[in-house]
């Protein structure tokens, strides 16, 4: 069988400094963020995990039927780390995945410490 190339997907990991602590403590709106990001560019949830810390920080895995996206907070430290990754199983989601991850930074107006592409 000759098959043509086949890129998995690609995985986009950022780190963000986040100047309004309460978008890094307020792991509800972040679901709520979320779900209008999957109703926008027609992404399917299969779960989610939300876990609030101590400090009001707090981790959100959101597995999707195209694979997920994944938050980490620490207000301390006025920062998050996010990654989005969608695989290409039915056609090339990379713009995808980077439009989503644009309109995080633009909800947490966030100030980009690193920004990783891996396609995989």
């Amino acid at each position: 069988m000759n098959l043509p190339p086949y890129s998995p997907g690609l995985h986009k990991l950022v780190t963000l400094h986040v100047d309004q602590i309460s978008k890094l403590t307020n792991s509800t709106r972040f679901v709520d963020i979320t779900h209008s990001i999957l109703e926008k560019y027609e992404l399917e949830k299969v779960g989610v995990v939300v876990h609030d810390f101590d400090n009001n920080s707090f981790t959100i895995s959101f597995c999707l039927k195209e694979s997920h996206i994944c938050i980490h907070t620490w207000p301390e430290y006025n920062q998050l780390t996010l990654d989005v990754y969608l695989c290409n199983y039915l056609q090339d989601n990379s713009e995808k995945v980077r439009n989503v991850m644009a309109d995080y930074i633009t909800y947490f107006d966030g100030k980009i410490i690193k920004d990783f592409e891996i396609n995989r």
